[in-house]
């Protein structure tokens, strides 16, 4: 098993060690920690441990975070780890063993469990306007099987069985190396959020398959650098971009006012919990940024 393990930390200095600790004494593993300008110390949560420590400098975001720990390695699979997540070492080899079965797979993602032992719902489908619409208004509450109302694939009993989503959370991605070089890398133009979605997308249309493997398991605490609704803005500003990206010139527009319809939808729902709504205001806000 050669594998490179890429962890991008930004203040994770309280989960980072727990992350890499069990895979650093795998043979054949290799862990690159690329710290994205921490303020906590992060690098110092892992000094004393056989792992590179990248200083990028600044934080470029995710995506940019992620391709620079990947061009420090030359393994064939790369390990695309969260630093609020962990996988053992067991875990990882049946990833690796489920791709190096199909020369045409190019990710492979385990089966998540939160910080409470609950599956996470990692299974996505792309983004389009019928689902962006959907969740602004709801309808995902409403028909949570549906999938035309919702990127999350909510039948839980497509989790118990291996698959192959149209796209999968990037907390933790076993990724082949020489499909990633072929669509070049990760897309460093999103800061957070959609680059997963939008790599997922670049592959299958390069002739690649994206892999949902049980037999391998995850745990992902979620969240762990981030106050609720810190992050809306963000995630906005992805949305409209994957739009632009990989939407017809005439829906990009519908997509926007869809998000935008969500942000101030969830203003309105979140009336009793301040963090959400400011945060949601802000996601509104960079939206109407975006298009104006």
């Amino acid at each position: 098993m050669q594998v490179d393990v890429v962890v991008v930390a930004y203040n994770s200095r309280s989960t980072l060690r727990g992350c890499v600790a069990p895979l650093v004494a795998i043979p054949g593993v290799s862990v690159t920690v690329v710290d994205n300008a921490s303020e906590d110390g992060s690098a110092a949560a892992v000094e004393d441990l056989p792992v590179r420590v990248i200083d990028s400098r600044r934080n470029g975001g995710f995506a940019f975070g992620v391709n620079i720990g990947v061009a420090a390695g030359t393994a064939p699979w790369i390990l695309l780890l969260n630093p609020d997540a962990r996988i053992d070492p067991q875990d990882l080899r049946a990833l690796v063993a489920t791709g190096e079965a199909d020369p045409a797979v190019a990710v492979v993602g385990p089966r998540l469990l939160s910080a409470d032992g609950t599956l996470a719902l990692s299974q996505r489908r792309f983004a389009r306007l019928r689902s962006t619409w959907g969740q602004a208004l709801f309808a995902h509450r409403l028909f949570p099987l549906a999938a035309w109302t919702d990127e999350v694939v909510r039948d839980r009993d497509l989790y118990s069985k291996a698959g192959s989503p149209e796209w999968l959370s990037g907390a933790c991605m076993l990724v082949r190396r020489t499909a990633l070089d072929a669509v070049g890398g990760l897309d460093e133009g999103y800061f957070l959020y959609c680059e997963d979605m939008d790599l997922c997308l670049r592959l299958r249309a390069a002739g690649y398959d994206i892999r949902y493997e049980p037999a391998a398991t995850a745990h992902h605490v979620g969240g762990a650098s981030s106050v609720p609704g810190q992050t809306l803005a963000i995630y906005a500003r992805s949305r409209v971009r994957y739009a632009r990206r990989h939407y017809r010139r005439s829906l990009v527009p519908l997509e926007a006012a869809g998000v935008a319809l969500g942000a101030l939808s969830h203003i309105v729902a979140a009336a009793r919990r301040p963090a959400l709504r400011r945060g949601h205001t802000a996601a509104l806000r960079a939206v109407l940024h975006e298009v104006s």
